[in-house]
């Protein structure tokens, strides 16, 4: 079953997602595996979310 969530609790998605898509402003910026997402960040908008959050 496929389901859509939006959250911006991140330890949930990290915890329920099998993939995990990042948006900015409207746009999708990264879709990829949560821990992947999580340990490298490819775009600067994820890491500094990452950053602002508290995981």
């Amino acid at each position: 079953m496929t389901l859509i969530m939006v959250t911006h609790e991140m330890r949930f998605a990290r915890e329920v997602g099998d993939k995990l898509a990042f948006m900015h402003h409207g746009k999708v910026h990264e879709i990829g595996d949560p821990k992947a997402l999580f340990a490298a960040p490819q775009t600067e908008e994820l890491s500094n979310f990452i950053g602002s959050v508290n995981l």
